[in-house]
C-alpha cells in the first residue's frame, strides 16, 4: 500500500488497514466467527463481574430523577426541541428495541448494540449519537450499576413520564456487549436504503429472517415504499414488519400513535451536505456523524430523517391530538425543506398547529409520514384508530403495554427481570412457567433415573427427547429451552423435527411414570433426567464411570400459558446434531449448524464435541446412520473422531448432501455421511478440534467435555440457578 509520503509502514502481519482476511481469500470456507462473537477477551470487566449484583446496588429512584432532570437541561452543543429531550430519548429507546425480530430473536435492546456498527451508523439512527452523548454524564455517574442497554430503555421511559405519561413498568437485566455483532444478518444489500426486500407487492414475501423493509431502517420508509408515497401499500409493509416484531394490529396502531405523540422529525437542510455517519467519520469528529455545516448546524437546522415537523399540537408533553389531527383533517403530499415526501393537513386551524421547536411564537404545520397515513387509510387500522380517538384512556392502556412489550420483548422470562419497577402481572409473551414446588434428594434422583432406564423407553429416545426439548433455546431473546416442558404441548409436540409419533409415545410413558410417583415431579425434570440417565449408561458402556450433573426445579407450562403463534417461530427446520434438515436451502447445512449454535450459545469446541457424542449415541433423526462412525452405537466413545481422521478411508460424493466413507483397501463403503459430518474433517479449525478428541490420551477428556456441553444445553434456560 503506497501513501503520498512513501511506502506503508504498517507490518502487514497485523494490518488493520486492509481486509485480506481468510474469508476474503476463501469466501466458501465455513466462517466460525459468529461463534466467537462475544468472546470474553473483548470484555473489560473481570470474569467475576456480575451485573445482576451490581444492579442491586443501584439507587433506581435517584437514577430516574437524574434522567427526568436531564430531559429539560438543554445543552448548547445540541439544543433540545421545545427545551425537552423527550422525543430524542424515546426515539433512541425505540430504535434500540425496534431491531428485534421474532424469526430468530436477534436484534433488540438486550445488549446495547446501538453503540456499535452497523447500527450506530444506520440512516434510520441518524443523530442518535447525540442522544447517547447526552446520556454519558449519567452513565459515568452510575457506572457498572447500570448498563448502556438498560439505560437506553429507562431513558425512554423517563422521557415519557417527564412528559406526563405513566408507563407500564421497567425491568433491568440487559448486559452490554463490547464489540460489534458483525455476523448478524441485517440483509445482503451493499447500499443503504436499497431496493425493497419484498419479492412481490402482494404477499408476505419479505426476506427471512429480516423485519425491516430496507437496509438501514428500523421498520419502514417514512416516505413510503422505496420512497414512493402510497399509504395502502405502506400498510402492508407496516403490518408485516410489526408482525415480525411480535405485534398485532392494535399494538401496531398504538405504537405508531404513542411514538409520534411527542417529538418531531428533522429535515430543515440539505441532507447531501451532512458529514459522514459516525463509523465513517474522521478522528476529530470523535464518533459524531451527520453534522450539518449550514446555519446553526443543529436546533432548527437539524437534518435527521429529512421529514420536517411535529405530529401533534403539543409535542413537548403527552397529549391526545394525534388521532384528532389524523382523522379530522384531510392531508396532502408536500416536500420538506430537505426534499422528503411528507403529508400535511389542508386548511388546518391555527390553534391546532404546533409551535416551532426553536423559534418562539412561530407555528408550523404538523406532519404525518406515509405509515401514519396508513393508520387512517387501511380499513383495519382505521377502525382501531377511531376507537383510540373515542376512548383515549383505552389507547393509553394499550400503548403502555405495547411500549413495555417493545422494550422488554427480548429480555426473556420474568426470572431475568431486575428492579423494583417490574410489573407483577404475568404476560403471555413472557412465556410464563409456574415455579416447581418440590426438591429432589440425591437418593430420589437416583431412584428416578433407575425408573426411567427401566421404563421401556430406549436410551436413544430418552436422549433425543431431552435434546429436542432443550435445543429450542436461543440466547438472542432467551426463549425456548427445556424448562416448561413445552415439547409436550401444541405446537411443539407436532413439529416434524421432533418426530411426533415417537415423541407422543415417549411423553405418554413419561406421564405414566409421573402419575405413579409419590412426590410429583415435573415433566420438564423427567425429560432432562431421562437424558442424564441414558448418557451416564452410555459412558459406563464405554468404560467411563461418570456422573452427569442434574439440577431439578423445572416447572411445567400449561397450554393456556403458551402463545402457539409466537412459539411457531422457534420450530427447527434443521438440526445438525441430529443430522436432519427439513429440505434444501440456499445455504449449506454446516452453515445452518453454526448459526444455530450461536443462538444456543454453543462455542466451536462445544459444537464439535456434541456432534461427536450425538453421532455415536445413535441419535440421528429417523434412526438414519449417516455420520455414525462406530461399530458400538450407543456407547459414548470418541470413535466419530477416530474414524473421521483415519486415513484408511476416503470420502466420495454419493448424492445431494450425501457421501460414502470408503475403505481404501477393499473399496467397500464402511459408512455414509453428510456435509455436517465431513466438515469436521475438512475445515481446518474444526479438524484441529476433531484431531484433539481423536487422540488416544483424550478418551476421558472427550466424555468429560461432552457432558459439560450437554449440561450447558440442558441448563441454558435455568436463569433461576445462574
Amino acid at each position: 500500500m503506497e501513501t503520498k509520503k512513501g511506502k506503508c509502514p504498517v507490518m502487514h502481519g497485523g494490518n488493520t488497514l486492509t481486509q485480506n482476511t481468510v474469508t476474503n481469500w476463501w469466501p466458501n470456507s465455513l466462517n466460525l466467527d459468529i461463534l466467537h462473537q462475544h468472546d470474553r477477551k473483548s470484555n473489560p470487566n473481570q470474569a467475576e463481574f456480575n451485573y445482576k449484583e451490581e444492579f442491586k446496588k443501584l439507587n433506581l429512584e435517584n437514577l430516574k430523577t437524574d434522567l427526568k432532570n436531564l430531559m429539560t437541561e438543554s445543552q448548547d452543543w445540541w439544543p433540545a426541541d421545545w427545551g425537552h429531550y423527550g422525543g430524542l430519548m424515546i426515539r433512541m429507546a425505540w430504535h434500540a428495541a425496534g431491531t428485534y425480530r421474532v424469526t430468530d430473536g436477534r436484534g433488540g435492546a438486550n445488549n446495547g448494540n446501538q453503540r456499535f456498527a452497523p447500527l450506530n451508523s444506520w440512516p434510520d439512527n441518524a443523530n442518535l449519537d447525540k442522544a447517547r452523548r447526552l446520556l454519558w454524564p449519567v452513565k459515568k455517574k452510575y457506572g457498572n450499576k447500570i448498563s448502556w442497554a438498560d439505560l437506553f430503555i429507562l431513558a425512554g421511559n423517563m422521557a415519557y413520564e417527564s412528559m406526563g405519561f405513566k408507563t407500564f413498568g421497567f425491568a433491568g437485566g440487559r448486559e452490554d456487549i463490547w464489540n460489534p455483532e458483525k455476523d448478524i444478518n441485517w440483509g445482503v444489500e451493499k447500499e443503504w436504503l436499497g431496493k425493497s426486500r419484498y419479492a412481490d407487492a402482494t404477499s408476505d414475501s419479505l426476506d427471512n429472517p429480516l423485519a425491516a423493509v430496507q437496509m438501514g431502517l428500523i421498520y419502514v420508509n417514512p416516505e413510503g415504499v422505496d420512497g414512493k408515497p402510497d399509504p395502502l401499500r405502506t400498510a402492508m409493509d407496516v403490518r408485516t414488519t410489526f408482525k415480525r416484531m411480535a405485534m398485532n394490529d392494535e399494538e401496531t396502531v398504538a405504537l405508531a400513535a404513542g411514538g409520534h405523540t411527542v417529538g418531531k422529525a428533522h429535515g430543515n437542510g440539505d441532507a447531501s451536505k451532512l458529514s459522514p455517519n459516525p463509523e465513517a467519520g474522521d478522528v476529530h469528529q470523535q464518533g459524531f456523524g451527520w453534522m450539518n455545516p449550514s446555519g446553526k448546524g443543529n436546533a432548527e437546522d437539524t437534518v435527521t430523517s429529512g421529514l420536517e415537523g411535529a405530529w401533534t399540537t403539543t409535542p413537548n408533553k403527552w397529549n391526545h391530538t394525534y388521532f384528532y389531527l389524523l382523522l379530522k383533517y384531510e392531508w396532502e403530499l408536500k416536500k420538506s425543506p430537505a426534499g422528503a415526501w411528507q403529508w400535511e393537513p389542508i386548511n388546518i386551524k391555527e390553534e391546532d398547529k404546533p409551535f416551532d421547536a426553536h423559534i418562539k411564537g412561530v407555528r408550523r404545520n404538523p406532519i404525518m409520514t406515509d405509515a401514519d397515513m396508513a393508520m387512517k387509510m387501511d380499513p383495519e387500522y382505521r377502525k382501531i384508530s377511531e376507537r383510540f380517538f373515542n376512548e383515549p384512556k383505552y389507547f393509553e392502556e394499550v400503548f403502555a403495554r405495547a411500549w413495555f412489550k417493545l422494550t422488554h420483548r427480548d429480555l426473556g422470562p420474568k426470572s431475568r427481570y431486575l428492579g423494583a419497577d417490574v410489573p407483577s402481572e404475568d404476560l403471555i409473551w413472557q412465556d410464563p412457567i409456574p415455579a416447581a414446588e418440590y426438591t429432589l434428594t440425591d437418593a430420589e434422583t437416583e431412584e428416578l433415573k433407575s425408573k426411567l432406564l427401566n421404563s421401556g423407553i430406549s436410551s436413544v429416545d430418552l436422549i433425543t427427547t431431552a435434546w429436542d426439548s432443550a435445543r429450542t433455546f436461543r440466547g438472542s431473546d432467551f426463549r425456548g429451552g427445556a424448562n416448561g416442558a413445552r415439547i409436550c404441548l401444541t405446537p411443539q409436540i407436532n413439529w416434524e423435527g421432533n418426530e411426533p409419533e415417537k415423541l407422543s409415545r415417549v411423553v405418554s410413558k413419561l406421564k405414566e411414570i409421573q402419575a405413579g410417583l409419590k412426590k410429583k415431579v415435573s415433566m420438564a425434570d423427567l425429560i432432562v433426567l431421562g437424558g442424564v440417565a441414558a448418557i451416564e449408561k452410555a459412558a459406563h458402556d464405554a468404560g467411563h464411570k461418570v456422573k452427569v450433573p442434574f439440577t431439578g426445579g423445572r416447572g411445567d407450562a400449561k397450554q393456556e400459558e403458551t402463545d402457539v403463534e409466537s412459539f411457531s417461530y422457534l420450530e427447527p427446520v434443521h438440526d445438525g446434531f441430529r443430522n436432519w434438515i427439513k429440505k434444501s436451502y440456499t445455504v449449506q447445512p454446516e452453515e445452518l449448524l453454526v448459526d444455530r449454535c450461536q443462538l444456543m450459545g454453543i462455542t466451536a469446541p462445544e459444537m464439535t464435541v456434541l456432534i461427536g457424542g450425538m453421532r455415536v449415541l445413535g441419535t440421528n433423526f429417523g434412526a438414519q446412520k449417516h455420520g455414525v462412525f462406530t461399530d458400538k452405537v450407543g456407547s459414548l466413545s470418541n470413535d466419530f473422531f477416530v474414524n473421521l481422521t483415519d486415513m484408511r478411508y476416503t470420502w466420495k460424493p454419493a448424492g445431494e448432501n450425501l457421501y460414502n466413507v470408503v475403505d481404501r483397501k477393499s473399496g467397500s463403503t464402511k459408512w455414509t455421511a453428510t456435509r455436517v459430518d465431513l466438515v469436521f474433517g475438512s475445515n481446518s479449525i474444526l479438524r484441529a478440534y476433531s484431531e484433539f478428541y481423536a487422540q488416544d490420551d483424550n478418551k476421558e477428556r472427550f466424555v468429560s467435555d461432552f457432558i459439560k456441553a450437554w449440561t450447558k444445553v440442558m441448563n441454558a434456560d435455568r436463569f433461576d440457578i445462574k
